[in-house]
Parts: C-alpha cells; sequence; structure tokens
C-alpha cells in the first residue's frame, strides 16, 4: 500500500507544478481539470501524512518499549501503541476509499427532471411534492435551485418540471435518485379512503460543459413561441418562449421560465447539451459491465427505485432493502439519511471490487 500512496503523492507534486505553467493556464478545459485533480489530491495527500505520522509515531513507540525501563513511560508508550493500532485501520479504509477513482461526473451540477407517470392526477400531484421535497433538501445544502421549464397539473403539481442545481458535488449526492417513484396513499379525490398507487420517474443528468460535449447548432432547429406558464402579460403575449431540437438524435429541450428570449434559449440549450451528454454517457454504462450490474449506479429510468407509503408512513428503498419510517419528514427534505445509506452501499462495494488491487 505505501508504494501505491508514493505514487499519488508523486502525481499531486506533478499536478501542482503544471497548473502553474502558463500553458496549461490558456487551455481553460486542461486548466479546471487539473484544478479538479489537484483538490482531490490534496484531501488524499494530507491523510496519506496523517498515516504516515501514525506509522512513524507507532515504530518510535514500540523500540522505546524495547528499551524504557521506567514503569510510567512503558505504560505511556503501550498506551500510544493501542492507540495508534485502533486508529490506523481506520485511516486505512479512509484511505482506500479516496484511492478508488472517483466518478468525475460527481462535481457537477445537475438538471433534475420529474414527469408524472401513471396514475393520473395522483401522478401529478406526487410529482409536485418530489419538487417540493428535492428543492428544500437542496436548500438545506445551501445549493442554487433553478426553474427551466414546467407543465402545471390539472389538479395541482407538474406533469412535467425541470430545473437545475448548482453547488459543490450535486451531481454525486443526488445521482442517486434517477428511477420511477412510486406513491401509495388515498387521493383527495377519493370518496371511499381507498389507497391508490401512482408514479412519477425523476431523470438527474449532469451538466454538461460546452467542452464536455460540442453541439453543432447548424443540427439544430429553433422554434419561438408565446409561453402558456404564470408569469404576466409580457410573457404571454410575446415570443419568448424557446424550443430547441436536436434533429440527428430528435431530443427536444424548451424554456419558457424567464421574459427574456435570449435567457430561455440559453437555458434551453443548457437542458439539451446535459441530454445529449447523458445519453452518451448511458452508451457508456451499457458498455462498462461492473457498473451495469450495480443496483445503484445504473440510473435506469425504468427501474422502480423507491416506494413512499403514506398509510404506513414509510419510505422504502427497493435497490438496498432499506425502508424508513419517517415519512413525514422524508418528504419535507430530510432525505440525507437515504443518501448516505445509497453511498455507503456503493462504496462498500466499490471497495470489495478494488479489494485485490489496493
Amino acid at each position: 500500500m505505501l508504494e501505491k500512496l508514493q505514487i499519488v503523492e508523486q502525481r499531486f507534486d506533478e499536478v501542482s507544478d503544471l497548473i502553474v505553467q502558463p500553458d496549461i493556464i490558456s487551455d481553460q478545459k486542461r486548466y479546471i481539470q487539473l484544478n479538479k485533480e489537484y483538490k482531490e489530491l490534496s484531501l488524499l495527500v494530507e491523510k496519506i501524512k496523517m498515516y504516515k505520522t501514525s506509522l512513524s509515531n507507532l515504530k518510535e513507540a514500540e523500540s522505546l518499549l524495547k528499551v524504557e525501563k521506567d514503569s510510567e513511560m512503558i505504560t505511556m508508550a503501550k498506551m500510544e501503541i493501542d492507540s495508534i493500532n485502533i486508529e490506523l485501520p481506520k485511516l486505512e479504509e479512509e484511505i482506500k476509499l479516496m484511492l478508488i477513482p472517483k466518478d468525475p461526473d460527481d462535481s457537477k451540477n445537475v438538471v433534475i427532471e420529474i414527469r408524472a407517470g401513471t396514475g393520473g392526477d395522483e401522478a401529478s400531484i406526487f410529482a409536485g411534492d418530489l419538487y417540493r421535497m428535492y428543492t428544500k433538501f437542496c436548500q438545506s445544502k445551501n445549493w442554487v435551485v433553478s426553474d427551466m421549464d414546467s407543465s402545471i397539473g390539472t389538479v395541482g403539481g407538474f406533469k412535467e418540471v425541470i430545473f437545475e442545481v448548482s453547488g459543490e458535488d450535486v451531481y454525486g449526492i443526488l445521482k442517486y435518485e434517477s428511477g420511477v417513484h412510486r406513491v401509495q396513499r388515498v387521493p383527495q379525490t377519493e370518496t371511499q379512503g381507498r389507497v391508490h398507487t401512482s408514479a412519477a420517474t425523476v431523470m438527474v443528468l449532469p451538466e454538461a460543459e460546452e467542452f464536455d460535449i460540442s453541439i453543432d447548432m447548424n443540427e439544430v432547429r429553433i422554434d419561438y413561441f408565446c409561453s402558456s406558464g404564470p408569469g404576466g402579460q409580457s410573457v404571454n403575449t410575446t415570443y419568448s418562449a424557446v424550443r430547441l431540437t436536436h434533429e440527428p438524435t430528435g431530443i427536444v429541450a424548451q424554456c419558457q421560465d424567464q421574459k427574456s428570449q435570449h435567457k430561455n434559449k440559453e437555458k434551453a440549450l443548457k437542458v439539451l447539451r446535459s441530454r445529449l451528454y447523458e445519453l452518451e454517457l448511458s452508451k457508456k454504462l451499457a458498455s462498462d459491465s461492473e457498473k451495469r450490474n450495480s443496483l445503484v449506479s445504473s440510473g435506469d429510468r425504468s427501474a422502480k427505485i423507491r416506494t413512499y407509503n403514506y398509510p404506513q408512513g414509510r419510505v422504502t428503498d427497493h435497490r438496498i432493502g432499506l425502508t424508513l419510517y419517517d415519512l413525514q419528514n422524508f418528504v419535507n427534505g430530510d432525505i440525507n439519511k437515504m443518501i448516505d445509506e445509497l453511498q455507503l452501499f456503493q462504496n462498500t462495494e466499490k471497495l470489495k471490487e478494488a479489494g485485490e488491487v489496493i
């Protein structure tokens, strides 16, 4: 393991030198990539220093124990050895986890799309509940939420809602939310108190930068139309809404949230870029058997990942078999425990796979 750590330290020194080179600074794509790598490596190098210090202290305490005659000093040395022997395995596990290659998309912002599925009006209401759940969670993380497009349900909620979330490591935390979410409850319109089952689909797309995916605007059809949502007279009577159609793939993105046609086009382009990037990402995942077989990271949009059962006050994640009996707080944005457990499961699987290498 020490040989592996030495390679990490050498790479950190190399990146530290590279990011101050003028030719690297002038290459924006390369500079951003190296800065991300520097940030990740610096955390790992700090942990490696702690690990090496502990090993050095252990060696000194053991050497002292062999030659020391004073009983008090011997007791102190034994206490230090015991303490270090408890700490070292923890440090080793943390370092092993940090040595596993990270998903390069984890640090990206995201575009989240929530669509009502089976269940009619109740599905739209549930899509609205999920939207509020995620916005409250994002607020608790001090992330910025920006609405992009929406279609209001006939009795509330959304037939579809698309919004952007900006902050630190957003995709790395929210990527586990992609899939079909199912709700079991008595709808407000139900007169006989029967429990209905409805569903909504959530897609979490890593926001693509311009250098992540190149779009030939000659292949994009641009349509302008009048906004249909709230926003006042100026929104509804001017051609401010924008629809972009990527003709080679048929992927469509639109935005009518802003009064400015230019801003709507900018946001729609961001959605289009993210959808095209996600399409390429899906192809990579499909060809990568290791990721494809992972229950958590597959992001299969047709997979039922979670059930929200109101009569029993529980939420169950079917990928890891976890049930929490705290539904009210959960739908109010307190989803940290579920995400922590999903990350723990994924990290444990990665450690198993990396065990022979590290």
